[in-house]
């Protein structure tokens, strides 16, 4: 008998296959058309922003709707020619997306706006003045003198620092109530500083219906003005942030002195060390790490401060009391000076960049000299 011959059946790899082609097909067809029509957008507004052309749209609204389609289609195509590998980018993507619309895309138009005379009070609109504000920056005496503040208030960082550490290492000891003292530390942190500079800058110690310059006269001491003297007004307003500021940092330390292994602090004690050679050959050098961090961030929260001293003093008396980011704001929302105000905020920006980068390249020099 003859054997029937074998009979080929088709295998799932071939509608696998022609499937796969389809999807990869679509999702580049989908990417490349999207990325036309944004791009295509895109360049008529800003054509029209420049007032090369009369076409595009009254704001940038349906750019940023175009965008959003983009996005979408982005995350289509990814996932329609990378299969699983596309899924998984597709989880990383929206914060990309997002970095690149809320912070790349707002830094180079607000770079274009730098380059202008433009102030909302007046008629005659927006007008390219080139490195006009730049120049005008460089001999702004209240610019600079609110840098100079920065200086001062940066500096006390240092002395918040030292404070907070100290507390950090008296919460750590077994004393009575130490919960409660670690609640009634953290209070300042959960205040709002506006609140803050309200109670005490403003109601407590304000020589017209304060309490504390009655006070203080009625034992004797006469002519008292917290805000009047530039050097008392200054060291006012950075006792009020350090207030509020310092737990923050304790709460940083602390988490790091409870970090440290038991058995290295109870090695230094059986070897005779003294409270102060365990803390500075053992304690310091086991929490810099961490005592870096949370400078860092305090500094950084510290160039940006305007809260206090707009609600305490505005400035005064004079400039004494400024910070950039205040005369910022007095160009830019009082005075609608948005072109001048935008140069200022994009120099601010770099200083603040170089400084930080020289702080974290300075903080891994000590880093790597202690381990």
């Amino acid at each position: 008998m003859q054997q029937n011959p074998a009979i080929e059946l088709p295998t799932a790899d071939a509608p696998i296959g022609v499937t796969a082609g389809w999807r990869q097909t679509l999702g580049r067809v989908l990417i490349v058309g999207a990325s036309l029509v944004a791009i295509a957008l895109v360049a008529v507004q800003v054509l029209r922003t420049l007032g090369w052309t009369t076409l595009g749209f009254q704001n940038w609204r349906p750019v940023a709707i175009a965008y959003l389609a983009w996005a979408v289609c982005l995350c289509a195509s990814l996932v329609l020619t990378r299969g699983e590998r596309g899924e998984r980018a597709v989880f990383v993507l929206p914060a990309v997306l997002m970095t690149l619309a809320f912070i790349i895309f707002p830094t180079i138009y607000a770079l274009f706006i730098a380059f202008h005379n433009w102030n909302l009070s007046a008629t005659a609109g927006r007008e390219f003045t080139g490195l006009e504000n730049f120049r005008r920056l460089f001999g702004d005496r209240g610019f600079w003198a609110a840098m100079q503040n920065m200086v001062y208030y940066v500096a006390a960082v240092l002395a918040q620092y030292v404070i907070a550490f100290g507390l950090a290492i008296l919460l750590n000891q077994q004393i009575r109530g130490r919960k409660f003292f670690r609640v009634v530390f953290l209070i300042p942190f959960m205040l709002s500083p506006v609140a803050v500079s309200f109670m005490i800058g403003k109601s407590l110690l304000n020589s017209q219906y304060g309490p504390v310059v009655p006070a203080l006269e009625a034992i004797g001491f006469t002519g008292i003005s917290f805000y009047e003297d530039p050097w008392l007004a200054r060291l006012n307003i950075m006792i009020m942030d350090a207030w509020y500021s310092i737990p923050f940092m304790m709460v940083l330390l602390l988490a790091g002195i409870q970090g440290i292994p038991g058995e290295v602090l109870e090695s230094a004690k059986i070897d005779g060390a003294s409270s102060w050679q365990t803390f500075r050959h053992m304690i310091f050098p086991l929490m810099l790490p961490v005592s870096l961090t949370a400078i860092v961030l305090r500094v950084i929260f510290e160039l940006k401060l305007i809260d206090v001293v707009r609600v305490v003093t505005g400035g005064g008396p004079g400039s004494a009391t400024d910070t950039v980011s205040l005369f910022i704001y007095r160009e830019g929302i009082q005075k609608t000076n948005v072109g001048y105000a935008t140069a200022l905020s994009q120099f601010y920006l770099l200083v603040i960049i170089i400084s930080i980068a020289i702080v974290l390249w300075l903080a891994n020099k000590a880093v790597q000299k202690v381990s």
